[in-house]
């Protein structure tokens, strides 16, 4: 086998849970190679590196070996090399704990404001305005 469709290879390696799920990610431009989107249909070959954007993080995967079938989880690394940068894996660790959200417990819900705010946050490009290479 020297290539797999998109939407199947991502399929494959656990990244979304759906075919159908792989395939909107495509169509919805966050799937991509050296910055150009990918259509589900197009396909992925041995040494193929890509990103995929979820939600506020871009993870970078490297094709390792190719398979159009499902794995376990514990087979992934076999298949895929996750090379996402540390940065990245750091927005990730602060999203995570901004998911809380620091409400106390026993608080009540969120008013409306709240949860406006909460949405602005998590919201794709609310991070776009930092750049978080002038930190070094």
């Amino acid at each position: 086998m020297s290539e797999v469709r998109v939407d199947k290879y991502l399929w494959a390696m656990r990244i979304y849970k759906t075919r159908s799920i792989a395939a909107d990610a495509c169509k919805n431009g966050r799937v991509s190679i050296n910055g150009v989107q990918l259509k589900p249909s197009r396909s992925f070959h041995v040494g193929d590196i890509f990103n995929v954007r979820k939600g506020p993080v871009t993870y970078t995967y490297k094709v390792l070996q190719l398979s159009e079938n499902r794995l376990g989880a514990k087979l992934v690394p076999e298949y895929m090399q996750d090379c996402t940068s540390p940065a990245q894996l750091e927005i990730l660790e602060l999203a995570r704990l901004a998911g809380n959200g620091g409400r106390d417990r026993g608080t009540g819900r969120p008013t409306k404001k709240d949860r406006r705010d909460i949405e602005t946050f998590m919201s794709d490009n609310y991070l776009d305005d930092i750049d978080f290479d002038d930190e070094e």
